[in-house]
């Protein structure tokens, strides 16, 4: 716990301390680092994750139940964000990808280790791949592509910037179809590695954005509580463990991994979605970095008392 507290700060320290040093460079250099990460790391990655998941047995029924929730709160996120708030389209896409997608990876399954010990890491593992890897590939990259300002004008411009913008989504579906003997286990366990490695990329590039967006030139961090950052505090840390908690009790118990999975943080992949097709990059950072200071600290507060 305390390492993965020690990486984040850094390696967000460091990309503040970037953008200040450099200004426009270290944009560019995010930019570039992001799309090597986009087109050149994710594919195989995530190819070789879904490779050998097993689709059948018990687990069904949580992830429909998991991906209930996430339809509801990205909803409500929509209906508060266009309606409620009058946000404009790219930050109401923020908004909604900063809702849906949590951090279940680089963060959900190292604190479901800590708090509820390595038993429990199988299950967190099937929520994280099956249920926020395909979150980010299709209804991050979807949003991105009907909300964002680099997606094109009119339908079809936008389902083809879906799909052009998208290049894991190919590499997830010959996952599902290819022999296992062409998804090794080597590579597989390696590709785990790769994910955590991604952790310090991905808080660099919030760093660099947090420091960019700053307003009147002063970097805060955490940033400013904005309207749109709050709401998604609120429905990404507690609506959506809220309603997975209330069908855990009233439908069919779910392991106790998934519980806290749903109560993760946005997901750094927010960041990788609203650069490739121009969602606010302000309320995505703004979000991620709130989302993820809360859950932080609620968690080291349970590891305190489960101690």
């Amino acid at each position: 716990m305390i390492a993965i507290v020690l990486a984040i700060a850094v390696s967000t320290a460091v990309g503040v301390v970037a953008e200040r040093r450099s200004g426009g460079r270290a944009v560019g250099w995010t930019q570039r680092l992001l799309d090597i990460v986009l087109y050149g790391v994710l594919p195989p990655v995530a190819y070789l994750a879904v490779a050998r998941q097993d689709l059948g047995g018990g687990v069904g029924a949580g992830l429909a139940l998991a991906y209930g929730e996430l339809a509801v709160v990205g909803a409500l996120a929509w209906l508060v964000g266009s309606k409620l708030l009058g946000l404009p389209r790219p930050a109401v896409g923020a908004l909604i990808v900063a809702v849906a997608l949590g951090n279940t990876g680089y963060l959900g399954l190292p604190l479901t280790a800590a708090l509820l010990g390595n038993d429990a890491l199988g299950a967190a593992i099937v929520f994280d791949q099956l249920v926020s890897g395909p979150m980010v590939y299709l209804v991050g990259f979807a949003v991105g592509a009907g909300f964002g300002t680099r997606a094109g004008e009119g339908g079809r411009a936008r389902v083809r910037a879906f799909f052009i913008r998208n290049p894991v989504l190919p590499a997830v579906a010959l996952g599902f179809v290819v022999p296992d003997a062409l998804a090794p286990l080597a590579l597989v366990d390696a590709a785990a590695y790769v994910v955590i490695g991604l952790l310090p990329v991905g808080f660099f590039a919030l760093g660099v954005n947090l420091a960019a967006e700053a307003e009147g030139g002063t970097v805060r961090l955490p940033p400013r509580l904005s309207a749109p950052v709050a709401v998604t505090v609120v429905l990404r840390l507690a609506v959506a463990p809220a309603l997975l908690l209330a069908a855990s009790v009233t439908l069919v118990r779910l392991p106790d991994a998934f519980l806290l999975q749903a109560a993760m943080p946005s997901g750094i992949n927010g960041i990788i979605v609203a650069h490739a097709y121009g969602l606010d990059v302000r309320v995505t950072a703004g979000a991620i970095a709130w989302t993820t200071l809360v859950a932080v600290v609620a968690a080291a507060v349970a590891g305190v008392a489960l101690a």
